[in-house]
């Protein structure tokens, strides 16, 4: 599944290039079979398109695996110039000679003169003196002293490139210039500063962006957080609500406002103005920015926003009604009164299925709130005096059942929970008497009925 970093840092990467009339370029990093599908490969560019980076707008996907041989030679290479040799010692034979499990490599082997052969890695002669400065449109120039560098595993002992070789040589290949990425990769950034000028290339410019991390402030993880971003948009959050969000992430558009066009964040938007601190990533405040989102929509574009989840997709579970049941115009009729309610799309259903079900599915908690004593003399007088309307309206029904609770001394809040519950289902929902008069007088008075039975 997507990141949602990773869809910060795509978006990132994604306006820069576009700033200076660059070229976004996707690679799959595909070289570890265990986790490489094609159906994630598929799931990473259709996450893309959701989010405005649209295929056949950017180079790729380029897939890692096909450039092995460059890899491979790349490695030889270095091995013949002497900036790397091979190793065979173990994790174990490491912490036996320093007595320290947390130790780096001791550079035992760097003078062995070991071939090629079983079991054997290839590790980077890493320099025993100077500084290695990374040049950091976010951070600056953080600087890294060689020799608290270990000499680090560029190729395994099958021969196949670690990522740090593998991407160094891929981005030579493909000529970037620029690497917007997340914080955790800056401890490898200058090893891989190493590789580019032991390979007689200038590396790229980084740019480090913040970590995300939880309300714990613990960095996201996908084992502990909802962190995908294609779960996020089949619960039904908007594109646009989503790419705002995540873009504020670390950074934030002039003036005293967060929710801002997307044209407002492209020309705004700078690298260097992206702060150091971890971001948070805030599921309530995302969620109530998607409600803005949705409430700022034309009411067709809601209609057609809720669509998939008024039937049902391959990633969207249909809806409880039988596809024949659902009436197109009462749903156009009750879609305002929904758009002001709900915060994600996916809470369409349970605001409007009991319009398209038989009978209405009760909450139990909702029905053993509303239905107490009293709730049986409600339920009959409110249906024999909405059966006596002449004009089946949300006014007069609304008159009708103030009328009721007057009588028995009741405010309209008290006298319209029963009643909500046997129409709707449930105690909260859209507004009540409007939702009557779209649902009609045959099925609203036998509902009220229903539940007059049951109690």
């Amino acid at each position: 599944m997507f990141h949602v970093g990773g869809a910060r840092s795509a978006l990132q990467n994604w306006i820069y290039a576009k700033q200076h009339d660059g070229v976004f370029v996707l690679r799959i990093e595909d070289t570890d079979a265990a986790r490489n599908r094609p159906e994630w490969t598929e799931g990473i560019i259709s996450a893309l398109d959701w989010i405005g980076i649209e295929r056949g707008t950017y180079e790729g996907p380029y897939f890692q695996s096909s450039y092995a041989q460059d890899h491979t030679a790349a490695a030889t290479r270095l091995y013949g110039e002497g900036k790397a040799y091979y190793c065979d010692c173990k994790r174990e034979d490491v912490i036996a000679r320093t007595g320290n499990q947390h130790t780096g490599y001791d550079g035992f082997c760097r003078d062995r003169a070991l071939g090629p052969g079983e079991g054997r890695a290839l590790r980077f002669r890493t320099p025993d003196e100077g500084e290695t400065v990374v040049e950091d449109i976010v951070r600056g120039k953080p600087t890294f002293e060689n020799k608290l560098m270990e000499d680090f595993v560029i190729a395994r002992s099958d021969g196949s490139a670690v990522f740090l070789l593998a991407n160094v040589v891929d981005d030579m290949t493909m000529g970037i210039t620029h690497v917007i990425r997340a914080e955790e990769h800056l401890p490898n950034t200058p090893k891989q500063q190493l590789l580019w000028e032991a390979l007689g290339h200038t590396p790229p410019i980084w740019g480090h962006v913040p970590v995300i991390v939880n309300e714990k402030r613990q960095k996201l993880s996908k084992r502990r957080d909802k962190v995908a971003l294609e779960s996020y948009r089949d619960e039904g959050y908007l594109a646009a609500a989503m790419k705002n969000y995540l873009m504020l992430l670390g950074w934030a558009p002039s003036g005293d406002r967060e929710i801002v066009p997307w044209q407002v964040i492209e020309d705004e938007y700078r690298l260097e103005e992206v702060n150091h601190a971890p971001a948070f990533f805030d599921v309530k405040k995302l969620r109530a920015f998607n409600g803005d989102y949705i409430r700022a929509l034309d009411v067709q574009e809601f209609i057609q926003c809720c669509t998939p989840w008024l039937s049902g997709t391959d990633t969207i579970p249909a809806p409880p009604w039988e596809p024949s049941a659902f009436d197109a115009e009462v749903f156009t009729a009750v879609a305002p009164l929904a758009q002001t309610r709900i915060a994600v799309l996916s809470e369409i259903v349970d605001y409007v299925d009991f319009f398209f079900l038989p009978e209405p599915k009760i909450d139990e908690a909702s029905w053993a709130k509303a239905m107490k004593e009293g709730a049986a003399d409600i339920l009959d007088a409110t249906a024999a005096a909405f059966e006596a309307l002449e004009e089946w309206s949300a006014e007069p029904l609304k008159a009708a059942l103030e009328e009721v609770g007057l009588a028995r001394e009741l405010k309209l809040g008290k006298t319209q929970a029963p009643v909500r519950v046997a129409v709707t289902g449930r105690s909260v929902g859209l507004p009540l008497f409007e939702s009557i008069e779209v649902l009609g007088r045959e099925r609203t008075l036998a509902r009220l009925r229903a539940a007059r039975a049951r109690l």
